[in-house]
């Protein structure tokens, strides 16, 4: 072997080594990378993606189940940069009491955080995703909110009657006193 093709070998491997250490050092120390996930989304407002279950399916998870709410689920994607991700487990932050704050590592908002972002479905992103969008205002027609909160808005409409009938009697009241202040002062003047 000769002095230029040891030269060469040297700094092929030292290329080969530089690379897998500066891809460690960006992935396993600094966390460098892009984690995506797929979270719950409200089909009533957004416009998300649709996974609906496999009827052919035998596999847990994909196979249907009879229960509409567990055989459709609405998602969205969020994409977070591995670093400002907590490290924590949703699963043991379900059992706190109310007051404490659980762990939501997928949660963010892309407003404070610059390499937080939330995707919805449209027509690209249907394609890559495999996937179907929902409207929402079809689903608001397929699907009317329940009577509870009909039930509700009921309230709410019958509270801001009975305030606004209340403020009609004090302005009949008003009108009663100055009609009589008109009818006390014509009789002065007879």
């Amino acid at each position: 072997m000769d002095k230029k093709n040891k030269i060469f070998f040297i700094v092929l491997f030292l290329l080969i080594f530089g690379s897998i250490g500066v891809t460690y050092l960006r992935i396993v120390v600094f966390k460098n990378y892009i984690v995506e996930m797929q979270t719950d989304c409200d089909p009533e407002t957004e416009k998300c993606f649709v996974w609906e279950c496999d009827p052919n399916s035998t596999e847990e998870g994909e196979a249907c189940t009879g229960d509409e709410e567990n055989d459709i689920w609405y998602y969205q994607l969020v994409r977070r940069k591995a670093y400002n991700v907590p490290l924590c487990n949703p699963e043991e932050d379900e059992n706190l009491s109310a007051g404490e704050v659980g762990c939501a590592p997928m949660e963010c908002n892309p407003e404070k955080e610059e390499s937080c972002e939330i995707v919805f479905c449209d027509e690209e992103t249907k394609i890559e995703q495999e996937a179907e969008c929902n409207d929402p205002v079809e689903y608001l027609l397929d699907n009317p909110i329940e009577e509870e909160d009909g039930e509700e808005v009921e309230e709410e409409i019958e509270e801001s009657e009975e305030i606004e009938v209340e403020e009609g009697l004090v302005g009949d009241e008003e009108e009663i006193e100055v009609e009589d202040e008109e009818i006390k002062s014509e009789e002065a003047i007879n």
